[in-house]
């Protein structure tokens, strides 16, 4: 699928809402709990899960090894997710400066 930026997907199989940050031209697979995100709007019956782990925390970013992307968890869930089947990473804080 085509990400742009300010898109919002959700999940087919639990509560999970993201937002693109950040996204790259080529077209990506974004998975949660191993079956595809969509479009806000167009989650319809949830459905089984085919892949369990440790789900996203809300307000937190994500990123994925590889790739240049960046995504805004903005509903939490119970599942994992993963781009082109690399799972998503939390992005760290950068740290500030000195204030001498």
């Amino acid at each position: 699928m085509k990400l742009t930026l300010g898109q919002t997907l959700e999940s087919v199989v639990d509560s999970t809402a993201l937002v693109v940050v950040r996204a790259p031209a080529e077209d990506l697979e974004v998975t949660c709990g191993g079956r595809g995100m969509v479009p806000k709007g167009e989650a319809g019956e949830p459905v089984e899960a085919a892949a369990t782990g440790a789900g996203l925390l809300l307000g937190k970013r994500y990123t994925a090894d590889g790739l240049d992307i960046e995504l805004l968890c903005v509903k939490g869930g119970e599942h994992p997710v993963a781009v082109n089947g690399a799972e998503v990473a939390q992005k760290s804080a950068k740290p500030l400066p000195a204030s001498d």
